[in-house]
């Protein structure tokens, strides 16, 4: 993390640090799985500042801690043309209780497909893949997991809707998802007796308070595909700073379920992004 923070600073203090064309906020700030959104789901916006013909990257460092577990990402997107964005994050679960970690490597690819945030009356529309990497695989598959890697595909709306709460802005995105991944992939992917896709919804609404602060809820369908634990849908509440077109800082309330035979798995997240 402290990596990532040094790395963030030298780019806020560089004269050639130059904000893109778009307006703040609209790039969400960086989901554990590395891309453009919430904090537990990808949006249809692309991360970043680069409007038409412009690059644009991100840097983020991320912590999530329940009662039993401890979740750090670390990652980096680069973004072209509001069309493209390419991802990358690693994850570490500690496993604070049970003793030991888990870690996995997350590469994302997204394409703005149609419609825009603001300025259409459709919806922004964008198509993502995900390969997901297990770097740790003995416990997953002592559980049951059939596979250390898979890939999630996924479909995302995001739009923008003026004035609709108390002269407030609203953002509502949803999203599905493709996967085979237990725990996000934490868990492994598959089991020995089904290695389908199956098909969950992600959703998130956001009230934006101003140009730079919103206050947002999100939801994570997940699918329960290993006997030796329930596996619960995820939920969480947040804030979301936009200090600037530099830094963004996210903070919130997680409620992760049951992980791992382990319940009521519920705690805090925290998130800061550099974009340059």
């Amino acid at each position: 993390m402290t990596i990532r923070l040094l790395l963030t600073l030298c780019f806020l203090t560089s004269p050639l640090c130059l904000a893109g064309s778009k307006i703040i906020a609209t790039g969400g700030a960086s989901n554990i799985e590395g891309s453009a959104g919430g904090g537990i789901v990808p949006w249809a916006v692309i991360n970043g500042y680069g409007s038409s013909g412009e690059w644009a990257a991100t840097a983020f460092a991320t912590q999530v801690g329940v009662d039993d577990f401890t979740l750090r990402v670390q990652g980096a997107s680069v973004s072209y043309d509001n069309n493209w964005e390419w991802s990358f994050a690693r994850q570490t679960f500690s496993l604070d209780t049970i003793g030991g970690e888990l870690r996995q490597d997350v590469f994302g690819i997204k394409y703005h497909l149609a419609g825009e945030l603001l300025y259409t009356a459709m919806p922004q529309l964008s198509l993502g893949l995900q390969y997901k990497k297990h770097r740790d695989f003995a416990l997953p598959q002592a559980v049951g997991a059939r596979d250390n890697s898979g890939i999630d595909l996924y479909l995302a709306a995001s739009k923008v809707l003026f004035d609709q709460v108390a002269g407030r802005n609203l953002l509502l995105n949803a999203t599905l998802r493709a996967t085979k991944a237990n725990q996000t992939g934490l868990l492994g992917f598959g089991n020995s007796n089904n290695n389908d896709y199956q098909l969950v919804f992600e959703g998130s609404a956001a009230l934006l308070l101003n140009y730079n602060l919103a206050l947002g809820v999100e939801f994570k369908q997940k699918p329960n595909e290993l006997a030796f634990a329930n596996e619960q849908h995820w939920r969480d509440i947040f804030a979301a700073w936009f200090v600037n077109k530099h830094l963004s800082l996210v903070a919130g309330y997680a409620d992760l379920g049951s992980i791992a035979g382990l319940d009521q798995q519920q705690g805090y997240y925290l998130s800061i992004e550099g974009a340059w």
